[in-house]
């Protein structure tokens, strides 16, 4: 089972405002976010965790430099002692509830690809990794953390009592994000202990990880050692359970073929109907109807109810059943239908009214049985099937890697 430790964090100054210098993740960030999140403040973490083509060839030596600067002029300093830290958040989720959770941020052992430690729970799509890889050379800091679910039962209760707080802003959804130390001895030990008592399955940074198992693999290459900060990389730890969740689908979206003809191909295995103009209630509607919806180009939309006995020995996701719909007509030769994946409602309506696909589908979110179904059976889901809210804070924790 994997390894999960304490480690000495480095945060900003309890004087730099977290509201002002934190930021979303960088992997949901545009460059027009990037600038307004710059303008807000000049020591926004996106400063170091977004180097900008602009900066040339430079821009991750300029990154490191940035970072240096501001751990020598106070801006971010070092915990005196090794720690966890209890990472909460308090919002709003899509029915209306009012939500708390918590995990925990340590660092996880990188373990080799196919290890049973650390377990994927879906397939990736191609992604450039040399952007957080150099980033990681020249800083050598974990700057956001892997976001991984425990399979120990109980995990939520043992980091329910408070630490000592050590930062809290409220995000640009509101979302209030609260962490706290942990630097008691016995109490790092019964958490790392329950985190180590199963493997973990990683729900969001695959890449990150990935990234982090090739910057161990160079260090151990260059040092000859296996006992380096490397070995070990920044990741909040939840439990995998439902009150600790909330998951949102990412929704499919094709080039390739015509809304028609989906159509034609969903109606062999279930019943297809009119939707209307596909607003953003929508979303709701796919779970309380157990439906899909297919959106037009045109702003309207069709219902796609699966017939029980269609899929089976299919993985039960909306995201497995049009794969099987569509079979190898989603491939790379010229003729291929083209696949991409969007969050959000709001932003698949948008993006059909402006011409910039032939075809989605809203689907529902993924269940967390099948997640759990995933990580008992070591299974693959398909790409993007899930999509973890609230999203955590660039800046809150940071860990350095020497």
């Amino acid at each position: 089972m994997p390894r999960f430790e304490p480690f000495a964090a480095l945060r900003y100054a309890r004087r730099e405002p977290l509201d002002e210098v934190t930021s979303p993740p960088y992997d949901v960030l545009s460059t027009t976010d990037v600038e307004v999140l710059l303008s807000r403040h000049e020591h926004n973490i996106v400063a170091i965790d977004v180097p900008l083509d602009r900066d040339g060839p430079r821009r991750y030596d300029l990154a490191a430099e940035r970072l240096a600067a501001w751990i020598a002029d106070g801006v971010m300093v070092h915990d005196d002692l090794p720690s966890l830290t209890l990472y909460r958040m308090e919002f709003t989720d899509t029915t209306g509830r009012r939500r708390r959770t918590v995990g925990v941020i340590g660092a996880l052992e990188v373990v080799d690809e196919g290890a049973d430690g650390v377990l994927p729970h879906e397939r990736t799509t191609p992604k450039a990794k040399t952007d957080r890889l150099d980033l990681t050379r020249a800083t050598h800091a974990n700057l956001s953390p892997i976001w991984a679910l425990s399979l120990t039962d109980g995990l939520s209760a043992v980091l329910d009592d408070q630490g000592e707080p050590v930062g809290r802003c409220v995000d640009e959804e509101g979302v209030v994000h609260l962490v706290e130390r942990i630097v008691d001895p016995v109490r790092i030990a019964a958490i790392s202990a329950a985190v180590a008592a199963n493997p973990v399955l990683i729900a969001d940074g695959h890449h990150r990880y990935a990234v982090s198992r090739s910057y161990r693999d160079e260090v151990r290459a260059a040092t000859g050692r296996v006992d380096t900060d490397a070995e070990l990389t920044m990741t909040y730890v939840a439990e995998l359970a439902a009150e600790q969740l909330s998951i949102d689908p990412i929704h499919r979206v094709y080039r390739g073929i015509s809304a028609e003809a989906l159509e034609a191909r969903l109606a062999q295995y279930g019943t297809i109907h009119d939707a209307g103009i596909v607003t953003t209630r929508v979303g709701a509607e796919t779970i309380d109807r157990g439906a899909m919806c297919v959106v037009h180009g045109d702003g309207t939309g069709t219902w796609f109810t699966p017939r029980a006995d269609a899929f089976a020995g299919v993985r039960a996701l909306d995201g497995a059943y049009l794969e099987h719909v569509l079979g190898d007509q989603t491939g790379g030769d010229r003729d291929a239908i083209d696949v991409s994946y969007q969050h959000g409602v709001q932003n698949v309506i948008e993006l059909m009214r402006e011409g910039r696909a032939d075809v989605a589908v809203l689907i529902r979110p993924t269940g967390i049985d099948e997640i759990r179904r995933t990580a008992i059976e070591r299974l693959l889901m398909p790409p993007k099937s899930t999509f973890f809210t609230p999203k955590l804070r660039t800046g809150l924790v940071m860990r350095s890697l020497r």
